[in-house]
């Protein structure tokens, strides 16, 4: 909610032409909470994710400690999202600004049609770049590991118990079937959504004028998963 909020009602109120209602603050904030929320929301649905093949494969559970799947670590691990994101996107909040009506965009990159992203320095954009570029690409591979984990789990106990079922002659989908056609839609969803979201996003940075249509493409691609 808090993503689809930040950007979908500012860029859905710029989109139809209608007044500025961000002054540089409220720019700065929405910037800001769409980036954590972003965050967030990628870290916390790994970790359901991870908590999910944790329960249901017998090798991990053996190793892992069993209190690991207690509430009171899930909310930890959430709580540890929170504050990484938060801590993570200070940077990029500072260059974040008001609405500009300066006709000379070549320092600048249009963000949200009236909230503008002045460029920071090369070494530091170098490093914010391969900061967030990681931590996207290893919530995909975990989300790729557990869920497959999660898969080959679910098959192999098809198999083993194939021969129940075919002695009931039922003509149902049995339930792993379903799990691993659930399993498989979301992490489709989730894998594609995020990059691409994240291709769109390298290449508007990369353009001095980037057209409507394209930052329209990215704010609707990275709306897509939350949806």
């Amino acid at each position: 909610n808090l993503v689809l909020c930040s950007e979908g009602i500012p860029q859905t109120v710029a989109t139809l032409g209608l007044e500025t209602f961000l002054d540089e603050a409220g720019c700065k904030l929405a910037f800001y909470l769409h980036r954590v929320s972003r965050g967030v929301s990628l870290s916390t649905t790994c970790l359901l994710s991870g908590f999910q093949t944790i329960k249901l494969c017998p090798s991990i559970s053996r190793w892992m400690d069993l209190h690991i799947r207690s509430p009171k670590c899930i909310v930890f691990c959430c709580f540890l999202c929170w504050v990484l994101h938060f801590m993570v996107n200070i940077p990029i909040a500072m260059y974040v600004t008001g609405p500009r009506n300066s006709k000379n965009m070549s320092m600048e990159k249009v963000y949200r049609y009236y909230c503008s992203l002045s460029t920071p320095g090369r070494l530091l954009f170098s490093v914010m770049a391969v900061l967030y570029t990681f931590t996207d690409g290893l919530c995909l591979a975990l989300m790729v590991w557990t869920s497959g984990s999660m898969v080959l789990v679910l098959h192999r106990h098809k198999q083993r118990v194939q021969h129940i079922r075919s002695s009931r002659l039922s003509p149902r989908t049995s339930h792993e079937t379903r799990a691993t056609h659930t399993i498989l839609i979301l992490v489709s969803m989730f894998v594609s959504f995020h990059a691409l979201a994240a291709i769109l996003s390298y290449w508007i940075t990369q353009l001095q004028n980037p057209s409507q249509w394209l930052r329209s493409i990215s704010v609707l691609v990275a709306s897509g998963f939350p949806t």
